[in-house]
């Protein structure tokens, strides 16, 4: 089973418009509701794969409970922890001319609520595969991650990070089956500009040195390249077509990358690649049948 963390789950409200001004009424021309989050969208594009999945993590009031009826409607298992006080963030996406992004905090974890997270980690198998997705809220120790890989650590858990900077770094000692930077923050990690595939390359093989098993880079309009734990180097170019969305492409190109993985490296980079694009290209998360329309133009 895959079991993917969530530790802020949101509600993403987009609206369309026009134009943004500030300091006047601006009025949408259509807007969508999404669920999300890095790690659920992860279990969203998953289930699309034909592939199960847990998301865990935590809600809070009233837009908490939008969020577990909305993955429920999904079709997505879910077994999330309710806290107490706050309520879970909802962010406000507006797509005019430019793209503008409002991010809320969302709500405090407290430690009674992050013990019973690790109750139902605790409950992981050998063979399960465990997603680590996303930023971690202010609230919480900065080395949970860590924490966390730690406690797994004695089982057989085939473990995926799609973090940056320290938080990345932090977790290379407990070597994660796949770590998936983009190619911005393998630069800013190794504070230096990666002008080409050589550069970005020799990043990546240095951090599988330093004990990532598989280093999954996606490199926007210049596809994707991994390194893979046998120190070969996979690539893929770019799937074409018009980009309406920027969130969740990441987080798809990990999905497909884990459900296509058992029929090796090269199909998995490209399932990646296919559903990393179809995120791109569509104004939600990617669908199985844009999935399989990009993956054979690859």
């Amino acid at each position: 089973m895959v079991y993917t963390v969530t530790f802020n789950p949101a509600i993403d409200h987009v609206v369309h418009t026009e134009g943004f001004k500030l300091g006047e009424v601006n009025r949408a021309l259509s807007e969508e509701i999404y669920f999300g989050g890095k790690g659920i969208n992860v279990s969203a594009v998953l289930k699309e794969l034909g592939i199960s999945s847990v998301a865990l993590g935590f809600t809070a009031g009233f837009t908490g409970e939008a969020i577990e009826n909305g993955l429920k409607a999904m079709g997505i298992d879910t077994q999330l922890v309710r806290l107490k006080r706050g309520s879970s963030r909802i962010n406000v996406k507006i797509k005019g001319e430019a793209e503008t992004e409002l991010n809320a905090q969302g709500p405090d974890i407290d430690d009674e609520s992050l013990a019973a997270l690790f109750e139902k980690l605790d409950r992981l198998e050998d063979g399960d595969t465990l997603v680590l997705a996303g930023s971690v809220p202010k609230s919480l120790p900065a080395d949970i991650y860590e924490r966390i890989l730690e406690r797994v650590s004695g089982k057989n858990i085939l473990t995926a990070v799609d973090a940056s900077g320290e938080l990345l770094m932090n977790v290379l000692k407990f070597e994660p089956f796949v770590i998936k930077p983009n190619d911005h923050e393998l630069g800013e990690i190794f504070g230096k500009r990666l002008t080409d595939d050589s550069d970005i390359e020799a990043c990546a093989v240095k951090l599988r040195e330093m004990g990532a098993k598989n280093v999954l880079v996606s490199m926007a309009e210049n596809g994707a390249m991994l390194i893979d734990e046998h120190g070969e180097r996979h690539r893929c170019g770019v799937c074409k077509g018009t980009v309406r969305n920027s969130v969740g492409a990441g987080d798809s190109m990990l999905a497909g990358f884990l459900a296509g993985i058992e029929k090796g490296y090269d199909y998995a980079l490209k399932l990646g690649t296919a559903a990393g694009g179809a995120t791109a290209f569509s104004d939600g998360l990617a669908d199985k049948e844009k999935i399989e329309e990009l993956l054979k133009t690859l």
